[in-house]
């Protein structure tokens, strides 16, 4: 890649990092969703890889709307965020686990938002009004999802997987208090 020596090429070459985050996240939000346990939780994912396919078209019109054939660039950070994602996927199913794929998916998320926030800056200092406006909504989107996301884990699944579980051993020991 050529340097990059002013503020379009870097918008470019993020967007380009960005597009591929999100095609990235097409093959991982259906595993996370058949792994959750929870019904709100599996239904909150499948709602966000609907996003996420939106988004994916959104970013599409953003090429296009600063004169860029859409194009990718290899997303490291997503690529490194999926795969720890992907370990705990090995794990029992239960609230364990469902607490581990928020806090899965919620670092997917602050990772997106901190991504969506920059272009959007950036395409509005470069005068791109409308892809700004498309990044923002995005970045909305973003925001919400890691909002549900919260709300779920406060809303029982981080209890839930807190409670120790029973075992004879453990209601042995328990009795004998």
């Amino acid at each position: 890649m050529a340097d990059i020596t002013n503020l379009r090429q870097a918008f470019v070459d993020e967007i380009r990092d960005i597009y591929h985050a999100e095609k990235q996240l097409l093959k991982a939000l259906p595993k996370l969703a058949a792994a959750a346990s929870d019904v709100e939780l599996r239904g909150a994912l499948e709602s966000h890889l609907a996003e996420t396919a939106n988004q994916v078209s959104r970013l599409e019109q953003v090429f296009t709307l600063v004169g860029e054939k859409p194009q990718t660039k290899t997303c490291a950070g997503m690529a490194g965020i999926i795969e720890e994602g992907s370990a705990v996927l090995g794990e029992s199913p239960g609230p364990v686990l469902d607490a581990m794929i928020i806090a899965s998916a919620q670092r997917a998320e602050h990772y997106e938002i901190a991504a969506y926030g920059t272009v959007a800056a950036w395409a509005e200092g470069l005068g791109y009004t409308d892809a700004a406006e498309l990044l923002r909504e995005t970045l909305d989107e973003e925001k919400t999802a890691d909002e549900t996301l919260t709300g779920l884990a406060e809303a029982g699944i981080n209890v839930a997987a807190g409670e120790p579980p029973t075992t004879p051993a453990r209601a042995r020991t328990a009795g004998a208090s």
